[in-house]
Parts: C-alpha cells; sequence; structure tokens
C-alpha cells in the first residue's frame, strides 16, 4: 500500500491556521467532507471519538487521526502541515504540525492497519519529516509524500 493510493493532490493542505487540537479536527473534518461527500458533522464526530480513545499523536509533532465510516467507499487520506504546531496530547507531550487523517470503510479490517502502518512509517522517516516541514507548496507536499523510496535494499 501506497500514500498516492489514499491521497490526492486536492487533499493537501500545506498551511493550516488552528489555535488547538479541536480546531485542528473541525477544519480537518470540513476539508475530509468536501473530498468525500461525506458530512462534515459525521467526519468530526467520527475523528473525535477516537481521539476520546486516547490520542494519536505518535510523536515527533505528528499526529494520525483516524476512523471508520460506514458510507465511505475507500481509505482516504488527507494531509495538513499546520501553521502553528498545536498541543495534540501527544505521547511525547510535544505539539503538532504534521497531521494525516485517515478514513476507513467500515469493513476496511487489515487495510485500514495497513494505510496506519504505512502513512506513521512515512512520517516517521525523520528526513521526510524535516522536508515536509520545509515545503511551502501543497504539490510539492503532495509529491513529498507519494515519492516511493527508491529501494528497499539495506
Amino acid at each position: 500500500m501506497h500514500l498516492h493510493d489514499l491521497l490526492s493532490p486536492k487533499a493537501v493542505l500545506p498551511a493550516l491556521k488552528v489555535s488547538g487540537k479541536k480546531q485542528a479536527l473541525q477544519e480537518l473534518a470540513a476539508h475530509a467532507a468536501m473530498i468525500t461527500g461525506l458530512g462534515e458533522r459525521l467526519i468530526f464526530d467520527t475523528l473525535l471519538q477516537r481521539e476520546r480513545l486516547g490520542s494519536t499523536g505518535i510523536g515527533n509533532g505528528i499526529a494520525i487521526p483516524h476512523g471508520k465510516l460506514p458510507q465511505i467507499q475507500h481509505l482516504t487520506g488527507l494531509f495538513a502541515r499546520l501553521d502553528k504546531a498545536v498541543d495534540f496530547e501527544a505521547v511525547d507531550g510535544e505539539p503538532v504540525d504534521l497531521v494525516f487523517v485517515l478514513l476507513a470503510p467500515e469493513d476496511a479490517g487489515a487495510d485500514h492497519l495497513k494505510a496506519l502502518a504505512r502513512t506513521a512509517r512515512v512520517l516517521r522517516d525523520p528526513a521526510k519529516a524535516s522536508r515536509l516541514r520545509a515545503t511551502p507548496d501543497a504539490d510539492a507536499l503532495y509529491a513529498l509524500l507519494t515519492q516511493e523510496p527508491a529501494s528497499h535494499a539495506a
């Protein structure tokens, strides 16, 4: 599974202005609603419900809010670089500035977990995260996110 399977160029927000976690989730839900055609409130409630189980802030300034929706047809991603890092109650206590929302069909099963793992692997790469933070343009961010490693050889 590759991020280009989850993400479209219109699903990349290069400088989302928010003041906190709740506002970030609201704005991301609004953008996800435009991409998926689903209701903004439904997406927001799904993401918020998942956050109540424990923060999706995985550390190093990265969060991967996610949820399953019966109305969505396929795994869908949305990436945002926040204009200013916000407290996301991340596992390391650090503020978050890179957010990847992942929405999955109710019956996605293992595909949902594979997509989460792949997203985390890409974003946790220190060189990739650094380049994502330094890139101001949505098209360049999309290219960085969907670029496959040159080789899997060690």
